[in-house]
Order: C-alpha cells, then sequence, then structure tokens
C-alpha cells in the first residue's frame, strides 16, 4: 500500500485551495460591485486593510485578485492612491468575466437592447466579408452547424449548434480580430438565443432564416448575406421584445448589486 503524504502536505494543498476560492470570490464580489455601478468611475476601492479585514485572507492574496480586475481594465492600481475605478469606455467588456457581470447586473431589457446594437453591427458585415472570403471547408462547416440547428428537437438542443454557426461565420471571414469577437460575444449570445426562444414556434422559424444566409455565403453573394443577417435579426429583436414583456418590468437577477 502506498503511504500516505505527511499531515502537512495535506494542510498545504487545504490551504492552496482555499486561497483560490477566496481569491475568485474577492474577484467576483469586487468586480460585480463595480459592473453594477456600486463603485463608480473614479471612486476608490476600500483601503486593503479594510478589504483585509473583510474577506479575512492574506495580503498576497487579496493584491493578486485586486491585480486581476486592474488586467480586465475595472481598476488602475497606485501605490499611495489604492486602486481606483476606470472608466467605463476603459473596461474590458469583451473579457467573459466581466461580459457575465454585465450580463447579471444589468436590468435584462436594457443588456439586449445594447446586445442588439452590437449585433446589428457586426453579424451582417461579418456574413458579408464571409461570404466573400470563406473556403469550401469553412462553408461546410457553417452547414453542418446549420443541419444540427435543424435536427435539434427544441431551442435548449438547438442553442449550441446555433452558437456554432454564428461563431464560424465569424472565423470564415478570415480576420482574427473578427474571429475573436465572434468567439468572445458567444455569452451573451447564449443569453440571446435562450430568452427570444421562448416565443411560440421560434425554432421552426429560425431554421429559414438561417438558412438563407448559409445559402448567401454559400452562393459568394456579400450583400445577400448581409440583408439575410438583417432580417434574422430583426427576428430576433421583435422575439426578445415580447419574451421580456411577459416577462414583466426587467429587474436585475438575484443577488446582484444596485
Amino acid at each position: 500500500m502506498t503511504p500516505l503524504p505527511p499531515s502537512s502536505t495535506y494542510s498545504a494543498r487545504s490551504r492552496d485551495t482555499e486561497s483560490k476560492s477566496m481569491h475568485t470570490r474577492i474577484v467576483g464580489e469586487l468586480g460585480l460591485a463595480i459592473v453594477a455601478g456600486e463603485f463608480k468611475p473614479g471612486d476608490r476601492l476600500p483601503a486593503e486593510s479594510q478589504l483585509l479585514d473583510r474577506y479575512d485572507v492574506s495580503r498576497p492574496v487579496l493584491r493578486e485578485a485586486i491585480r486581476v480586475l486592474a488586467a480586465k481594465g475595472l481598476i488602475v492600481s497606485r501605490q499611495r492612491s489604492g486602486a481606483i475605478v476606470r472608466p467605463r469606455t476603459e473596461w474590458h467588456l469583451l473579457d467573459p468575466d466581466v461580459l457575465c457581470w454585465l450580463i447579471s447586473a444589468k436590468p435584462q431589457r436594457e443588456f439586449q437592447a445594447t446586445l442588439m446594437d452590437v449585433r446589428r453591427i457586426f453579424e451582417p458585415a461579418a456574413a458579408a466579408l464571409a461570404a466573400r472570403a470563406a473556403t469550401d471547408e469553412q462553408v461546410s462547416r457553417i452547414a453542418q452547424d446549420y443541419a444540427l440547428m435543424a435536427q435539434a428537437g427544441s431551442i435548449e438542443q438547438m442553442l449550441e449548434p446555433d452558437l456554432a454557426f454564428h461563431r464560424h461565420i465569424a472565423e470564415a471571414t478570415n480576420n482574427d480580430l473578427v474571429a475573436y469577437i465572434g468567439n468572445m460575444l458567444s455569452m451573451a449570445l447564449r443569453e440571446s438565443i435562450l430568452i427570444s426562444g421562448k416565443q411560440p414556434n421560434a425554432h421552426e422559424r429560425a431554421l429559414p432564416r438561417h438558412e438563407a444566409i448559409l445559402d448567401a455565403i454559400r452562393d459568394k453573394d456579400p450583400l445577400g448575406a448581409r440583408q439575410a443577417t438583417l432580417v434574422q435579426l430583426q427576428e430576433v429583436a421583435d422575439n426578445l421584445r415580447e419574451s421580456i414583456e411577459v416577462e414583466g418590468p426587467s429587474s436585475p437577477k438575484p443577488g446582484t448589486r444596485r
């Protein structure tokens, strides 16, 4: 039988796990508080001594959490001034954590309106560029995504191939920056698809709109791809509006700060 490691090994592992857990908690709580507006641009976060008492962690754990928030563009940390919240225009909004906090903190109607503005700018242009630049292999991959969407029996089953459909269109532009933005938007699109899919027959109605985009890309028709995407986005916007109205007045999700 293999001898057990000394108890000190377990203690070290336990402390390491606890430190990582607290690190995640500090980043999550402070990040959400900043994005939700509890700390506004120009505000200072509580002093290091206060945060150490609040979270009961070591100084290295707290400082690492502060460095993570700084790397996400939310704060700037200065030796004598402390951690100061940066202007919203400097936040890394496509960072997965920041985007998640934004989804949690904003009223649903407001967030979806913001996202639709971005989608109307980004997706038609990406589809048009893909229609010009996509290789046969990339078109085939988009077609496979559509086939999986058609086979899905519900909006939940359709979710992953739908996300892949849009992500692979961005990749088919063969523009690294466009592909990156498309990939980073996937988290927000997931939320949008699940909400818009609550409308009756949303799954069935979505298929021909996506097929029209695929056909235009396959036919190397940039104008057609752009127009088909605009039509699809208008239907999504209508579904979102109706779904959110049915759910009643928008409010932040439970547990978020205002």
